[in-house]
């Protein structure tokens, strides 16, 4: 459909609660995830929240092959979830390196729960339900905290563990967000 702007931190949209998604396999949503898709692989992200175009829908998507942002990730399978609920399968979190697309050009250390069961409906009302751990797990996690307006620098412990991509990893090859 079209590559949409990508609201960056600061706009107060990005701090909205979304609301859940009503209607299913409408015209609308599916414009919805066509922009979302092509958005995120216009700019190679893991995930986007439609929030983060704009949109105050509790709808995210995400998945990861091979992605130059992430070079040492897992895979990730390609996902479509919408009104996602999430339950964190035990305390055990582990901090990781984040990006975001609406946090262009830095990273920070954020702490996050290593395994999660999600459940959700896919554009068509379909059910999905998954138990997942690891990098699929965070992707998971963050994509579904735009949709409370929390974007991942909120959940930084120390900001010592939080600048620009080029100062953090000088010489590396990952790309800016």
């Amino acid at each position: 459909m079209a590559v949409k702007p990508v609201l960056r931190m600061g706009d107060v949209r990005l701090l909205q609660v979304s609301q859940p998604v009503a209607h299913f396999d409408t015209p609308e949503l599916h414009t919805l995830i066509a922009d979302m898709e092509d958005t995120m692989q216009a700019l190679n992200g893991a995930g986007l929240a439609a929030p983060q175009i704009g949109v105050l829908l509790r709808v995210v998507i995400f998945g990861i092959a091979a992605n130059p942002r992430y070079p040492d990730a897992e895979p990730v399978p390609q996902t479509v979830l919408v009104n996602p609920v999430i339950t964190m399968m035990d305390a055990e979190m582990e901090e990781g390196w984040e990006g975001c697309l609406s946090v262009p050009g830095m990273r920070g250390l954020v702490p996050r729960h290593l395994r999660l069961r999600y459940q959700g409906f896919d554009a068509q009302g379909a059910g999905i339900d998954r138990t997942v751990d690891g990098f699929h797990a965070r992707v998971v996690q963050h994509e579904c905290d735009h949709l409370d307006g929390v974007l991942y620098p909120m959940r930084i412990r120390d900001l010592r563990n939080f600048g620009f991509t080029s100062e953090l990893f000088p010489g590396e090859t990952i790309e800016d967000d």
